[in-house]
C-alpha cells in the first residue's frame, strides 16, 4: 500500500492507516509523568469510576480503554504481591514452629529428675508420643497448603525451587511395639501371626482431571437440569407420587416420572436395574445456611453422616459464584455410602453437587451422578446410579430449618444380596431418604448439645465444664466415626471370611494403623452379624443398660458395671455419652467410655477401655485428638420385613411406617494385636477369634431367651 504521497487518499487507504496508527499506540508505553500520575490515583481510588477514567484519559492523552485496562492490571499485581508475601510468611512461620517442635523434643530428652537423676516420675512416653504424631500430621498439613499456595503463583511444585533444609529426626522413634506391655486399649489376644501377605493398606488415587470450559458448561447444564428435576419432584406429589398401601410412604410413579422427565436412553433400559425412590421431610435444630455450609464442605459431610457415608471428597470445584455464599457453587465429588455391615457392599458415586438459593431463606442443594472418562476404578464394583436427589431446605424461627430429602437411585443387581439384608435393601430403607434424614436430624441436635450445654451428671465429685463437656463429645465422636468406618475399610481393603467353628460367619480384616491419635501396629476388626426375633428398641435397651453390660461384655468379667458419668446428646434419652466403671476387676485404672445413639433407622452402642488419666484430660477440656482409641461395638437395624411377613412378634420399632418384624445386629470388635509389618492368621487365630465372637453371641441369645441365630 501506499502510504506516503501528497495526494488525497482512498477510504481504504485512510481505514489501513486508522488501523495501523491504533495498533501503534497499543504497545505504546506509558511516559513517567503518565506512570505518576495513574498510580496517585490507584493509592487514593483503585476501583476508579467511568467519570475519573475519562478525566484521566483527558489529563494524559491516553484513550478510555487504556485507563481501565491499566487499573485492571494494577489490581491483579497488587493481589499477586499481597498474596506472595503472605504465602512467604507463612512459610517462614511453618519452618520456625518445625525448629521449636524438634528442639523442644531433642531437649525433653535431657530432662532429668532432680531427686533421682532418672526420667520424671509420672511421664507417659505412649501419651507424649502421641502428641508429637498429631503434631507432626499438622505440620504436613500446613506445608503442604503453604506448598500449594506457592506453587500456584510460581508455576511449579516448591519442591523444585528451593529444597527445605530437613533437620535430622532419626533419633524420634515413632513405634510403639511395646504397646500391649503398657496399655490396651482393646481385648488382649494371644494371636500367633506369622509372615505373610503384606497389612498396609493400599492407596487410593483419584483420578487426574483436566477440565475444560466445554466440560464445565456440559457440567453446569447437567446440574442445572437436575436441580429443575429435583425441585419439581419434592414440590409435586400426585401424579409424581403415591402413598404406599403398606406402609403410608410416598412411592415414586415410575410410569408418570419416564412420561415427565423422559431421558434418550430409556428404550434401551438394562432389564437388571431397579429402582430406589424416596421421599421424607422434618424439621431440624441447624439455620438453613449453616446447614447449607456443612453439606457442601465433603468434610463436614462425613462428619455429619458418620454410620451412612464412609468416605467422601470434593474432586474439584466447577464454579463459585457468590463470594461469601454457598449459592451458585457447583463441585464434583466422590462418595462411599454403607449400611454398617460387613455383609452388605458400599455404593459408590462420582456426582455433581449443585446448590442455589431459591429466594430469601430457602436453598435447594442437587446431587446427580457423572460419569469420568477413562476411569474403570470401580467398573467392577459400582452397581448404583444417583439420579437427581438431594434436599430443599427452608429457614424457620429460633434457628431451625425444615428440610425435604429425596433419594433417588439406579441399582443394577449384579451381585446377590445376602439373604439377611435382602428384605431391608429392597423396601428401601437401607439408603433411602427416611434413614438420610433421621441421621440428620439426630446428629443436629448432637452439634446443639455442643452449645445448649445439657445437665451431666458427675465424675468422681467434679462436674466437667463446658470445655469439658465438648472434649467429651469430640473424643466421643471419633470413637463413633473409627468404629464406623472399621466396618467398610476404605482404600480398597476386604473382609476374609474364616472358617467358622460356629453356624455364623466371621470377617475379618487386618491392617496397618498409622493414623495419630490412635494406637500404632497391626489392628485386627472381626465382625458378624446375626439376626434376632426381638424388636431393635429392645435390643439397643439391653446393650447400652450398665446393668444388663455383665451379661455379654468380656471386658467386665461378669461383674458389676456402674455409670460414672453421662452427658445427654439429644432429647431422646438413649442418645448418650456415658463413663463406666467395671468393679472387682485387676483393672481399676481402666474405664470405658461408650456412646449410644438411635433414630427410627437403627441404633449404635459404641465402646471403648479408656485409662483413667485420659478421661481426666477430655473431663479438663484439654484437645482430645491424641488420645488412643481402639473402639468396639454394635450396630442395630430394622430387618426390614414388617410384622406378619414370616415372623410372629410385638414390635414398637417402625420401619417407613411399619412395625419391624426383628433386628439385624452386627457385632465388631477391634484389636491391636502386633506391629510387625507382615501377617496372616494362623489356625490357632482362626480358633481365637471365633471362640471371641462365639461366646459374645452366646451370652447375648441366652440374656435375651433367643436360641435362633
Amino acid at each position: 500500500m501506499d502510504y506516503g504521497g501528497g495526494g488525497g487518499r482512498s477510504g481504504d487507504d485512510h481505514h489501513d492507516a486508522s488501523d495501523s496508527h491504533r495498533r501503534k499506540k497499543r504497545y505504546h508505553r506509558h511516559t513517567a509523568n503518565q506512570i505518576q500520575r495513574l498510580e496517585a490515583v490507584f493509592s487514593e481510588c483503585p476501583h476508579p469510576d467511568e467519570k475519573t477514567r475519562l478525566q484521566l484519559s483527558r489529563e494524559l492523552d491516553l484513550a478510555p480503554r487504556q485507563i481501565k485496562f491499566w487499573f485492571q492490571n494494577r489490581r491483579t499485581q497488587m493481589k499477586a504481591q499481597h498474596e506472595r508475601a503472605d504465602n512467604c510468611a507463612l512459610r517462614m512461620e511453618n519452618d520456625k514452629i518445625r525448629c521449636e517442635n524438634i528442639a523442644i523434643r531433642e531437649a525433653l530428652k535431657n530432662v532429668i529428675c532432680p531427686s533421682c537423676g532418672g526420667p520424671p516420675v509420672g511421664e507417659d512416653p505412649y501419651f507424649d508420643e502421641q502428641k508429637i504424631r498429631m503434631e507432626n500430621a499438622q505440620l504436613k498439613e500446613e506445608l503442604d497448603r503453604v506448598s500449594s499456595i506457592a506453587a500456584k503463583y510460581i508455576g511449579r511444585p516448591i519442591s523444585q525451587i528451593s529444597p527445605v533444609q530437613s533437620i535430622p529426626i532419626s533419633t524420634l522413634d515413632l513405634s510403639v511395639a511395646s504397646f500391649r506391655g503398657h496399655r490396651m486399649t482393646g481385648p488382649s489376644l494371644d494371636l500367633d501371626l506369622l509372615p505373610g501377605s503384606s497389612s498396609t493398606i493400599p492407596n487410593f488415587s483419584f483420578p487426574t482431571l483436566s477440565i475444560s470450559e466445554m466440560d464445565k458448561s456440559l457440567m453446569a447444564d447437567i446440574a442445572g437440569n437436575a436441580m429443575d428435576e429435583l425441585i419439581r419432584l419434592l414440590q409435586t406429589n400426585e401424579p409424581l407420587w403415591m402413598k404406599s398401601a403398606t406402609d403410608g410412604r410416598d412411592v415414586l410413579n415410575i410410569e408418570s416420572y419416564e412420561r415427565i422427565f423422559p431421558r434418550a436412553n430409556n428404550h434401551l433400559k438394562n432389564p437388571n436395574l431397579w429402582i430406589e425412590a424416596s421421599r421424607d421431610s422434618g424439621v431440624v435444630i441447624m439455620n438453613g445456611l449453616a446447614l447449607v455450609d456443612m453439606l457442601m464442605d465433603s468434610n463436614k459431610w462425613v462428619e455429619l453422616f458418620p454410620t451412612i457415608v464412609s468416605r467422601a471428597r470434593t474432586i474439584e470445584v466447577i464454579s463459585s459464584r457468590m463470594l461469601g455464599s454457598q449459592s451458585g457453587t457447583l463441585q464434583l465429588m466422590y462418595e462411599e455410602l454403607q449400611v454398617l455391615s460387613p455383609l452388605v457392599a458400599t455404593r459408590q458415586f462420582y456426582f455433581l453437587r449443585f446448590s442455589q438459593q431459591i429466594e430469601q431463606g430457602f436453598w435447594a442443594i442437587v446431587d446427580v451422578s457423572y460419569d469420568l472418562p477413562h476411569d474403570n476404578q470401580f467398573a467392577s464394583q459400582c452397581r448404583a446410579r444417583r439420579m437427581p436427589s438431594g434436599c430443599l431446605i427452608q429457614e424457620m424461627p429460633n434457628g431451625y430449618s425444615k428440610v425435604t430429602w429425596l433419594e433417588h437411585l439406579e441399582i443394577e443387581d449384579k451381585v446377590p444380596i445376602h439373604r439377611l439384608y435382602r428384605d431391608l435393601i429392597h423396601s428401601g430403607s437401607a439408603f433411602g431418604a427416611e434413614r438420610w434424614l433421621a441421621t440428620l436430624q439426630r446428629m443436629c441436635e448432637r452439634l446443639a448439645v455442643m452449645v445448649t450445654g445439657n445437665s451431666t451428671r458427675d465424675l468422681g465429685g467434679v462436674i466437667p465444664s463446658p470445655e469439658g463437656k465438648r472434649s467429651m463429645i469430640k473424643l466421643a465422636q471419633r470413637m463413633v466415626n473409627n468404629f464406623c468406618a472399621s466396618i467398610n475399610p476404605s482404600n480398597g481393603h476386604q473382609w476374609t471370611t474364616l472358617s467358622g467353628l460356629n453356624d455364623f460367619e466371621v470377617r475379618t480384616t487386618l491392617h496397618r494403623n498409622t493414623d495419630p491419635g490412635q494406637p500404632s501396629g497391626v489392628i485386627l476388626s472381626a465382625a458378624t452379624t446375626i439376626w434376632l426375633p426381638i424388636p431393635p428398641q429392645n435390643v439397643f435397651n439391653f446393650f447400652r443398660d450398665e446393668r444388663t453390660r455383665p451379661q455379654w461384655d468380656v471386658l467386665s468379667n461378669h461383674n458389676p458395671v456402674q455409670e460414672v458419668a453421662h452427658i445427654a446428646n439429644g432429647s431422646n434419652p438413649g442418645n448418650c455419652i456415658s463413663v463406666l466403671r467395671a468393679f472387682n476387676t485387676n483393672q481399676n485404672n481402666m474405664l470405658i467410655l461408650q456412646e449410644s445413639c438411635t433414630d427410627s433407622s437403627g441404633s449404635l452402642v459404641v465402646y471403648c477401655p479408656i485409662d483413667l488419666p485420659f478421661i481426666n484430660i477430655a473431663m479438663s477440656g484439654e484437645d482430645p485428638s491424641y488420645i488412643p482409641l481402639l473402639p468396639s461395638g454394635f450396630t442395630i437395624s430394622p430387618d426390614g420385613r414388617l410384622e406378619g411377613d414370616g415372623a410372629s412378634t410385638s414390635s414398637n420399632t417402625t420401619v417407613g411406617g411399619g412395625r419391624s418384624a426383628g433386628s439385624l445386629i452386627t457385632v465388631v470388635f477391634q484389636i491391636l494385636v502386633s506391629s510387625l509389618p507382615t501377617a496372616k492368621f494362623s489356625p490357632e487365630s482362626v480358633t481365637t477369634v471365633n471362640n471371641l465372637i462365639g461366646n459374645t453371641l452366646q451370652q447375648i441369645k441366652a440374656a435375651l431367651n433367643c436360641s435362633t441365630s
